[in-house]
């Protein structure tokens, strides 16, 4: 998932080599933070959430088929 994360926010930054994913582990639930430059956020946001809600349900679908939960987290 976390290579799933990367490779779609390294797809639309400008700047690629900023783009960072953290996989950490809470309450059985895995949480992925994705850092990108601050020039870029909104482009990884999208139009009121539009992107960052996609992204979110393609880690929510990948997730099921590992058997766990997932939550991604723009910073």
């Amino acid at each position: 998932m976390k290579e799933l994360v990367e490779y779609i926010a390294r797809s639309l930054a400008s700047n690629p080599d900023a783009v960072t994913v953290t996989e950490t582990i809470e309450d059985g639930q895995v949480i992925l933070r994705l850092e990108v430059a601050p020039e870029d956020k909104g482009k990884v946001i999208g139009r009121q959430g539009r992107v960052a809600q996609a992204i979110r349900v393609l880690v929510r679908v990948a997730a099921i088929k590992e058997g766990t939960r997932a939550m991604v987290e723009i910073v």
